[in-house]
C-alpha cells in the first residue's frame, strides 16, 4: 500500500477448488489459494514466506496460523500473521485478527479484536503447541 512493495509472493503452489470440501487440518509451504472449504486449521510451519489466498468464494472454519494472509472469503476462527494480513473488501472474519502489518479495503468485516502483536510475540506465537485432543465421547444407551 502507498508505493510499498509486498515481500508476500502471490505464487500458487496449492489449489482447494470450488467444488471442494475439506474436513481436517491443513499444513503447506508456499502459496496456497482456498476457493472451497476448509473445516479445519490451516498452517505453514515450515516456511517464513508461506502465503494463503481466500478467495470470495473461499471458507474456512478454523484457525489460520501463516505468515501472510490475504482473505476476500469467510473466516470462522482467529487468525495469526507474522508478516501481514490483507482484507479484501468482501471480507468476511468471525474471530481475532493477530498481525503484525494489516491492510483493510472499505467492505471487509472483522468481527473480534484486531491485536497488533510484535516480531517477538509472533515468533513464540509460531510454535503454539497442537491443540488438546479429546477422546471419543462415550456413549450411554438405555438397557
Amino acid at each position: 500500500m502507498w508505493g510499498s512493495k509486498k515481500s508476500a509472493s502471490r505464487r500458487i503452489d496449492s489449489l482447494v477448488g470450488n467444488s471442494t470440501k475439506i474436513m481436517g487440518d491443513l499444513d503447506f509451504t508456499g502459496g496456497l489459494l482456498v476457493d472451497g472449504k476448509v473445516m479445519g486449521n490451516i498452517t505453514a510451519t515450515e516456511d517464513e514466506n508461506a502465503t494463503i489466498t481466500i478467495s470470495e468464494n473461499g471458507f474456512v472454519q478454523g484457525e489460520i496460523q501463516i505468515p501472510n494472509i490475504i482473505i476476500n472469503g469467510t473466516v470462522e476462527g482467529n487468525v495469526y500473521a507474522s508478516n501481514n494480513v490483507e482484507l479484501a473488501k468482501k471480507a468476511r472474519v468471525f474471530g481475532n485478527v493477530y498481525y503484525n502489518l494489516f491492510e483493510m479495503a472499505m467492505g471487509a468485516e472483522v468481527n473480534g479484536n484486531l491485536v497488533h502483536v510484535s516480531d517477538e510475540v509472533t515468533a513464540s506465537l509460531e510454535k503454539k503447541s497442537e491443540p488438546v485432543m479429546l477422546d471419543e465421547p462415550e456413549v450411554i444407551t438405555n438397557s
